[in-house]
């Protein structure tokens, strides 16, 4: 979590204008995270983390582009041929024969 407040300054909590401290950054993620994982929509969101849709969809569109911002270049990268050997060899040692195939259209 402190990687992303790091990341990005929405994700902090701050004073609004008549002083108010603002949402707090695990309601903003878990927001995100409760879409990401159960597939949830904001209308299902919204009672949980006591958030107006309209900052749960920014919540959720900032808190991917903060992933993907920081961890594109570790692990979001297309597979070298070498990369490939070694993921489908490890997948037959563990049952799974063809295992790059059945993650891009179940072919």
């Amino acid at each position: 979590m402190i990687t992303v407040c790091n990341h990005d300054s929405y994700f902090v909590q701050k004073k609004d204008d008549f002083g108010a401290m603002g949402l707090l950054h695990e309601q903003k993620i878990t927001a995100a995270l409760r879409m990401l994982v159960y597939g949830a929509s904001a209308d299902q969101v919204d009672e949980i983390t006591r958030m107006g849709k309209s900052t749960i969809l920014e919540s959720m569109m900032r808190f991917c582009a903060v992933i993907e911002s920081i961890y594109t270049v570790e692990y979001l990268w297309r597979p070298t041929d070498m990369d490939l050997q070694r993921l489908l060899k490890k997948g037959e040692m563990r049952g799974f024969p063809r295992m790059i195939r059945s993650i891009d259209c179940m072919h």
